[in-house]
């Protein structure tokens, strides 16, 4: 019987500029990263039904720092540096994009990433270098494009299609939904994503009882 994961108790742990300054690299992590203003933080609070959990802003590229939040036992989200915002000075666009490909690139615990697009700009060429990167690390990938409530029921259902169709460039486990904050489009489908992708910690747990239960 697998287990419900409460969504709703989530809460913050800690920020950190790197990787260097995170807890311990165990357990199970799955990152939300996306250009800056994609709609994360608006995504990680419907995600969990908390209004202030991550913290929104019109302004583009608040988040500067790795912020981490725990879902259960062993089970962590990562909000990652939003990316791509043009206003923001070079030196701290480049030490964001370090941090950023530190983590998806060394971090052991990374099992999943979700990559937050708004549905009417998809696949910017730095969403896809993310997406690269995820593949050639063997991670799998949920591709949400957000905002969807702002475009009619067909033109958003071709516009998932047709990045669905690119997406398969990437090779690898790339999958590819509408969501909306605001609507709850793909809520269920982000919740039943990170049920599976964070299910291996639970299993762990029951071998262990399982094993102290024989002796």
């Amino acid at each position: 019987m697998s287990k419900i994961i409460h969504y709703q108790k989530t809460h913050f742990i800690t920020s950190a500029p790197d990787i260097r300054h995170l807890p311990e690299d165990e357990g199970i992590e799955v990152a939300f990263a996306g250009r800056s203003n994609a709609g994360k933080s608006s995504a990680l609070n419907r995600l969990t039904n908390q209004r202030g959990l991550a913290k929104t802003s019109k302004t583009p590229g608040r988040t500067q720092l790795i912020n981490l939040f725990k879902v259960d036992e062993n089970c962590h989200i990562v909000d990652l540096p939003g990316y791509g915002f043009a206003q923001v000075p070079i030196e701290m666009k480049k030490k964001w994009q370090k941090s950023l490909g530190e983590y998806l690139q060394k971090r052991q615990c990374l099992k999943g990433l979700v990559v937050l697009m708004d549905i009417r700009h998809p696949l910017k060429d730095i969403d896809q270098q993310l997406v690269f990167w995820a593949v050639d690390q063997n991670i799998p990938v949920q591709i949400l494009l957000t905002k969807a409530d702002k475009l009619k029921s067909g033109a958003r259902k071709a516009q998932v299609l047709k990045v669905r169709e690119a997406a398969v460039d990437f090779g690898g486990e790339v999958v590819v939904d509408a969501f909306s904050s605001l609507k709850g489009i793909g809520v269920d489908i982000l919740r039943a994503k990170l049920d599976t992708w964070f299910a291996p910690a639970f299993e762990i747990d029951e071998e262990f009882i399982e094993n102290i239960d024989a002796e």
